[in-house]
């Protein structure tokens, strides 16, 4: 098997590794790095649990070769939180019970902001789109729905708290 050393900026560090051709992202950073946000749930890119930032988009860490990140920057959802602080949308998930056994959580979570910071007034059903490419088996999807919608309007205040700082 042939082997690759690469480089990855995860989280704002960065990591020097040798992977195979073959390594998923997914294996890289959980097995390789220790981030155990991304979970490995189908690896057919079916339930989103891998979701991570890949130069800035969200995208299924399952279907991208870790060879096909090097050189990228890689954010998962420990990336999010300023230390202790966490990010609205990881804040909203644990206030608004988005969340059961929590496996699909932080692909939930990223996927979330990205479409936030898309889209930072949607509604529900815009909401419900935007996650529909990743899977909860425990919920009823409507406490996630609700941790957006409530994520949307922190951001939309901190956006405005921001703006007014600057005037």
């Amino acid at each position: 098997m042939t082997e690759h050393d690469i480089t990855i900026t995860v989280n704002g560090e960065e990591k020097d590794l040798t992977v195979e051709s073959r390594t998923l992202l997914v294996h890289a950073l959980r097995d390789e790095l220790g981030y155990t946000g991304p979970n490995v749930g189908c690896e057919s890119s079916t339930c989103g649990a891998c979701t991570v930032h890949l130069d800035g988009d969200a995208v299924k860490s399952c279907t991208v070769l870790a060879v096909q990140a090097d050189g990228c920057d890689v954010t998962t959802v420990e990336g999010l939180a300023d230390g202790p602080e966490l990010n609205p949308v990881q804040e909203s998930f644990q206030e608004e019970h988005g969340l059961q056994c929590g496996y699909c959580t932080p692909g939930m979570i990223m996927t979330a902001q990205q479409f936030l910071e898309e889209n930072p007034d949607p509604s529900r059903e815009e909401i419900r789109e935007a996650l529909e490419g990743n899977l909860c088996r425990c919920t009823g999807y409507q406490n996630i729905v609700n941790a957006v919608e409530s994520a949307a309007e922190k951001m939309r205040a901190e956006g405005a708290t921001t703006a007014a700082e600057g005037d």
